[in-house]
């Protein structure tokens, strides 16, 4: 394994000091070393990975040194544009060292929604025409390795990716967390939302944790699944699935349940939802200030005025609660007129120990919520 401490001292040593990205489950100890021994305008965890290329093109231009954006393989999607018709060497040729997680590598144990990504993430690499390497977990051939990254960067000019497996580094455990005193968690935060409905409504929930708890959740209140649809990939994409559903089934209310990192991720649809104003559509965004599932590295959300945003994005209601009775009140207390409606729940960051991971099969659950739409 690789101690996160000497991965970065090469890093530094070869002037290797900006970084910018979205932090990854595979790469959360090197990611935590580098919040606490970066300055804050040196690592920028960005909106989304495609805004990570645009910040590390910006630096490059201003500085002619060599940025490192860090991303999950999830992520290389939301980096192709930007690889492709802005960094590449036929285009402006910015040469971008990108460190990749590589969930979902063949032959391992993972996640449905990451088997595929994985099978993939290399010729995606290769189709792009971007070097690679797949890290080795000894400290011995690291250096070398690094050392090919940057000299063929320095050489031919283009980015190079540098792919991480699953327990390469050494744990590292963020000193720089995030304190809060807030009242809820998200978990807690989810129960008053279930508790309140009428049975009629539908939720799409987003990536992570927040999936999870919700399922958990009907489970211990012996529920069916079929009125939730559990987003366990397509991370900001859960607002859109919801205005989709919203506005084909009128009669039907829609709740997203959404986190803070992934409506940041994906920001602009919100004004979409504003603009078509779908009159059965609340948006929840669950506020912990955190990428929590991925090791805690801090979002600006708590810095920013979300409610203020959707209302100028168009959204009829917008409210700001962080305690139990606002939560049960505001969700009381929204008309009919108010529509679309986005409600921000300020929680403290954390969930259980033994959180589980949803026990039914992405598709069964597409299924089984297809059918309850239906009636």
């Amino acid at each position: 394994m690789i101690s996160p401490e000497r991965f970065y001292k090469l890093l530094n040593d070869n002037n290797i000091n900006f970084f910018t990205g979205v932090p990854d489950s595979l790469l959360k100890d090197i990611c935590a070393y580098i919040t606490d021994n970066t300055p804050r305008d040196r690592n920028i965890i960005a909106a989304n990975e495609g805004n990570a290329v645009g910040l590390a093109a910006g630096y490059y231009m201003a500085t002619g040194n060599i940025p490192m954006v860090y991303l999950q393989n999830s992520g290389i999607g939301n980096t192709v544009n930007p690889l492709l018709s802005l960094t590449d060497k036929k285009v402006y040729n910015i040469p971008v060292l990108l460190m990749i997680g590589w969930r979902g590598e063949p032959d391992k144990k993972d996640e449905p929604q990451h088997i595929t990504q994985g099978e993939v993430t290399l010729d995606l690499l290769e189709a792009m025409h971007i070097p690679y390497l797949v890290l080795e977990g000894d400290t011995e051939s690291i250096e070398e390795q690094l050392d090919t990254a940057i000299n063929t960067i320095k050489t031919s000019g283009s980015s190079f990716a540098i792919v991480v497996r699953k327990g390469i580094f050494e744990k590292y455990s963020i000193k720089a967390k995030l304190e809060s005193t807030y009242e809820l968690s998200r978990e807690d935060a989810i129960k008053i939302i279930v508790d309140q409905l009428d049975g009629s409504e539908v939720i799409v929930s987003t990536t992570g944790k927040t999936s999870r708890e919700l399922f958990e959740y009907r489970e211990e209140l012996k529920q069916s699944h079929d009125k939730d649809f559990l987003t366990v990939g397509s991370m900001g994409h859960s607002s859109q699935i919801a205005l989709g559903i919203a506005i084909s089934k009128p009669d039907r209310k829609v709740i997203c349940i959404d986190g803070d990192g992934a409506m940041l991720m994906h920001m602009g649809s919100m004004a979409i939802v504003g603009n078509l104003a779908p009159k059965n559509y609340l948006h929840i965004v669950i506020n912990n200030g955190a990428h929590e599932s991925v090791g805690g590295q801090p979002t600006v959300s708590f810095g920013i005025d979300i409610p203020a945003i959707a209302k100028a994005n168009g959204y009829k209601f917008a409210r700001l609660v962080s305690n139990h009775d606002e939560l049960r009140k505001v969700l009381g207390s929204i008309k009919s007129d108010n529509y679309p409606a986005l409600v921000e729940v300020k929680v403290k960051i954390g969930s259980r120990d033994d959180l589980g991971r949803p026990t039914i099969k992405p598709a069964d659950n597409k299924k089984e919520f297809m059918k309850n739409l239906e009636a």
